[in-house]
């Protein structure tokens, strides 16, 4: 076993590290799925969200700009469960997005969302495919075996859904042959947007977020890993911080000291599918006690509490998503 999966699973990951969340972004399903569609008529004129490991809150004002009421589906999507990843479940916990606890409110006022669960190859929606075959969208159940469905077909018929597209035999000479498809979740709500009107969206649950007991921030581990500090743009003084904070908390003859690592992402980029720039951002990250350390890829950090750190931007274009780490110790009893 390599030294990465040794690692994984002596840590005892506590779930699957994609817990990304997204802006709100106008959708349209008809027969080639859901699909996040840009929006001339809408402006998303401020958005102010708050990420900790316990809590993710977002609101957003929204100003309908032309002179007629727009009635348009909205999506929040959640992060796919990747065909490419199957391997991983070996080590980490499917998403489980039953336990979001999502709640949604325009202008105050609750309302009700449906959940969407589509199949994609490569942004291809296939889920009416998997439908005439009588094939479920999820798949993947962590074992790391082939699905029962997989396993009934005649050599003949697997090969020619292997040439479809469907299907794929892994390399390795282990004679497995798994499904290609993503497992995609969408949080859906029609809302009408009144003619020349601001309306006030907030969401607000309970992240899945990843983790784990060890990591990848260790000296040794960080120079075999160097793309784990490259996600979360940790730099030299916060390995400074985390050395310090490691030898303070080793005893006499201690090798090793136990931190946690927690991984939170969400999903920033879909905020572009509305008409211009985000006119007023503001991210508030929380990490959670004083003594912990966090990091993530944004400029113009400012700390303005002990634990919480902001950022600010004026028309903003957002152009990739946001991933934050959190290292924390246990407290001393």
């Amino acid at each position: 076993m390599p030294a990465i999966r040794q690692l994984l699973t002596l840590a005892a990951l506590s779930s699957l590290a994609l817990p990304a969340r997204a802006n709100d972004s106008e959708a349209a399903i008809g027969l080639g799925g859901i699909e996040l569609k840009a929006n001339t008529a809408i402006s998303m004129d401020e958005e102010d969200l708050f990420i900790s490991k316990d809590e993710v809150r977002v609101r957003y004002r929204y100003t309908n700009r032309t002179d007629r009421d727009v009635e348009i589906l909205v999506s929040f999507p959640l992060p796919p469960v990747r065909a490419v990843d199957e391997a991983l479940y070996a080590d980490r916990a499917l998403p489980d997005y039953s336990h979001l606890d999502f709640r949604t409110t325009v202008d105050g006022k609750p309302v009700t969302l449906d959940t969407v669960k589509r199949a994609e190859i490569g942004g291809r929606d296939v889920t009416a495919r998997l439908t005439a075959l009588g094939w479920p969208v999820d798949w993947i159940d962590g074992m790391g075996g082939e699905p029962a469905f997989v396993k009934a077909l005649p050599p003949n018929r697997r090969a020619a859904l292997i040439r479809e597209g469907l299907l794929r035999q892994m390399a390795g000479g282990d004679g497995r042959v798994l499904p290609v498809w993503d497992a995609v979740t969408h949080i859906t709500r029609r809302q009408v947007f009144p003619a020349r009107r601001t309306v006030e969206v907030t969401h607000r649950y309970v992240p899945l977020v990843g983790g784990s007991v060890g990591g990848m921030l260790e000296p040794s581990m960080r120079k075999a890993y160097p793309e784990h500090a490259r996600q979360y743009c940790v730099d030299q003084a916060f390995f400074a911080a985390f050395d310090r904070k490691q030898a303070a908390k080793r005893k006499p003859g201690e090798e090793f000291v136990s931190y946690g690592e927690i991984w939170i992402s969400y999903v920033l980029s879909s905020g572009r599918n509305w008409k211009g720039p985000i006119g007023r951002f503001r991210l508030v990250v929380d990490k959670g006690r004083p003594e912990n350390l966090v990091s993530f890829c944004m400029s113009g950090v400012k700390k303005i509490s002990p634990t919480q750190f902001e950022v600010r931007r004026t028309n903003f274009e957002p152009k990739g998503d946001l991933d934050v780490l959190i290292a924390e110790w246990a407290q001393q009893e």
